[in-house]
C-alpha cells in the first residue's frame, strides 16, 4: 500500500516548505517531495540568502576602502580574500539549510528525496535520490504544487556558468572579472552587478527597455540608476543581444538597438543573463491530469489557490503575481489553512518588494503610474534622507520616502523608498497598508528620535503639505 497523507507538498523552496511546516502545525499528516540534495529551493541555495551575504561582505569591503576614513578611522594595505568570502556565503546556506530540516523534524513534515510526478488526483509519483534510486508512489487528499521558476534563456546566448552564467554561477565566480555584463535591469542583475563592482569589477548593464527596474516608481527608478551610474556602472538601456561568441579571452556580445539598427560588438570577461524568470512545472504530469495552464505557462488557480482539477492546488512563482519569495510564502500558508477549515486571507497590494542595491530600495502598493492610469486621484508626500539627523550621523543621505495618497480619504496607497536599510523600513508601510492606515496615522504615529524611520513620518506629514525638517 503507498503511503497515505492530508497534504503532499512538491516542491521545498520558501513557498513549498512554509506550507508543509505550517500543514504539520495543524495537525496534518504532511510530506514534501523536493529533488535538490538540500531544502530551502532558488532563494536559500542560489538565490536569496547567497546572494544577500555576498552583498554584505562586499559592501563591508568597500566601505573598508572609500567610507571609513570620513569616520576618523584609518586602514591601510586593504586586500581582497574571495576564497573565504565565498566560504562564508556557503556556511551561511548551509546553516539556513540545516535549520529547515530541523523544523521538518519539529513540526513531522516526512521529506521525500526526489522528483514528483502526479498520475493522477491525489496521487504522486516519486522517482527517488539515492544509489538505490527506485521510485514510491504517495496519495493525499491535497497535492500542492510549490515548484517555483526557473531562469529564462536568452536566444543566441548558451549559459554554461562558466563565462556565460546565471545568478547560481555568478554566485560563484572564482576570480574577479575585468569586464561584468549584465543582461537584464532588474532586481537580479542590479544586485549581482553591486556585489562584483564593488569588489573591483567593470560592469556594464545592457537592458531592452529604455528604463531600469520597469515595475517600480518611475521617480524612484531614475534615482536608482543615477546612484548607480556615480558608482561606476555603465547602462546600455534600449538595447538587445542578438548574440554571443565565446573564446578564451572573454566573450563577445552582438547588439543592436531594440527598436532595430546597426549591430554593435561588447566584450566582456563574464556576462550574467538576467532576463527573468519562468514557472517550472516540467515533468510534473499537469497535462496528464489536465491542470490549466495560463498563456505564460502558469498553473491557473482560484481563490483558494485550487486549480481547475479538485485537490490539485498550487503557490508561488508558478501562479500569477510576483516571483517573491515572501509572496510564495504567504500563499503557501493561506492554501494550507484553507484546506484546514480556517479562513485566512492575502492582499496582494501589501506585498514588498526590495531591491537590495546599497541604497536599498523597497516598494509596496501603487506606483505613480498605476495610479494615473487608473484614474485615481492621490497626493504625494516626499522627504529626503538629507533632513533625516540619522542618515546624516551615519553618513547614509542618499535617497528619499515618497508616500501616496488617496485625495480623497487619505488612505495610503503605496509607499516608495530608496536609502539606507529601506527593505527593512518598507515594513511599516506594509502594514500601514494591511490596516488600512491614513497618511495622517503615520503622521501622528510617534517616532524614535534619531531614526531613519522619521523619515517616513516627515513623508506622511508631506502629504499635507507640512513636514517639520524641511
Amino acid at each position: 500500500m503507498p503511503d497515505t497523507y492530508d497534504v503532499i507538498v512538491i516542491g521545498g523552496g520558501p513557498g513549498g516548505y512554509v506550507a508543509a511546516i505550517r500543514a504539520g502545525q495543524l495537525g496534518m499528516k504532511v510530506a514534501c517531495v523536493e529533488n535538490r540534495a538540500t531544502l530551502g529551493g532558488t532563494c536559500l541555495n542560489i538565490g536569496c540568502i547567497p546572494s544577500k551575504a555576498l552583498l554584505q561582505s562586499s559592501e563591508k569591503f568597500e566601505e573598508t576602502r572609500h567610507a571609513l576614513a570620513q569616520h576618523g578611522i584609518k586602514v591601510a594595505g586593504v586586500d581582497l580574500d574571495l576564497g573565504t568570502m565565498l566560504a562564508r556565503k556557503d556556511k551561511v546556506v548551509s546553516d539556513n539549510v540545516k535549520g529547515i530540516e530541523f523544523l521538518f523534524k519539529k513540526n513531522k513534515v516526512d521529506w521525500i528525496k526526489g522528483k514528483g510526478r502526479i498520475t493522477a488526483p491525489g496521487t504522486v509519483q516519486v522517482a527517488l535520490n539515492g544509489d538505490g534510486g527506485g521510485s514510491t508512489e504517495l496519495k493525499a487528499k491535497s497535492i500542492v504544487i510549490a515548484t517555483g521558476s526557473d531562469i529564462v534563456q536568452l536566444p543566441g546566448v548558451e549559459v554554461d556558468e562558466k563565462q556565460v552564467v546565471s545568478s547560481t554561477g555568478a554566485l560563484s565566480l572564482s576570480q574577479v572579472p575585468k569586464h561584468f555584463v549584465v543582461v537584464g535591469g532588474g532586481y537580479i542583475g542590479l544586485e549581482m552587478g553591486s556585489v562584483w563592482r564593488r569588489l573591483g569589477a567593470e560592469v556594464t548593464v545592457v537592458e531592452f527597455l529604455d528604463r531600469i527596474t520597469p515595475n517600480m516608481d518611475n521617480e524612484v527608478g531614475k534615482q536608482l540608476q543615477r546612484v548607480l551610474q556615480k558608482a561606476g556602472f555603465k547602462f546600455m538601456l534600449g538595447t538587445k543581444v542578438v548574440a554571443a561568441k565565446k573564446d578564451k579571452s572573454g566573450v563577445t556580445l552582438t547588439l543592436e538597438p531594440a527598436q532595430g539598427g546597426d549591430k554593435t560588438e561588447l566584450k566582456a570577461d563574464v556576462v550574467l543573463v538576467a532576463i527573468g524568470r519562468r514557472p517550472y512545472t516540467d515533468g510534473l504530469g499537469l497535462e496528464t491530469v489536465g491542470v490549466q495552464l495560463d498563456n505564460r505557462g502558469r498553473i491557473m488557480v482560484d481563490g483558494s489557490f485550487q486549480t481547475n482539477v479538485p485537490g490539485i492546488y498550487a503557490i508561488g512563482d508558478v501562479i500569477a503575481g510576483p516571483m517573491l519569495a515572501h509572496k510564495a510564502e504567504e500563499e503557501g500558508t493561506v492554501a494550507v489553512e484553507m484546506l484546514s477549515g480556517l479562513r485566512p486571507h492575502i492582499n496582494y497590494d501589501a506585498i514588498p518588494a526590495v531591491i537590495y542595491t546599497w541604497p536599498e530600495v523597497a516598494s509596496v502598493g501603487k506606483t505613480e503610474e498605476e495610479l494615473k492610469a487608473a484614474g485615481i486621484q492621490y497626493k504625494t508626500g516626499k522627504f529626503p534622507f538629507t533632513a533625516n539627523g540619522r542618515a546624516r550621523a551615519n553618513g547614509m543621505t542618499e535617497g528619499f520616502v515618497k508616500i501616496l495618497a488617496d485625495a480623497k480619504t487619505d488612505r495610503v496607497l503605496g509607499m516608495h523608498i530608496i536609502g539606507p536599510d529601506a527593505g527593512t523600513m518598507i515594513a511599516e508601510a506594509a502594514l500601514a497598508l494591511e490596516y488600512g492606515a491614513s497618511a495622517e496615522d503615520i503622521a501622528r504615529t510617534s517616532h524614535a528620535h534619531p531614526t531613519l524611520n522619521e523619515a517616513v513620518k516627515e513623508a506622511a506629514l508631506a502629504v499635507e503639505g507640512h513636514p517639520i525638517h524641511i
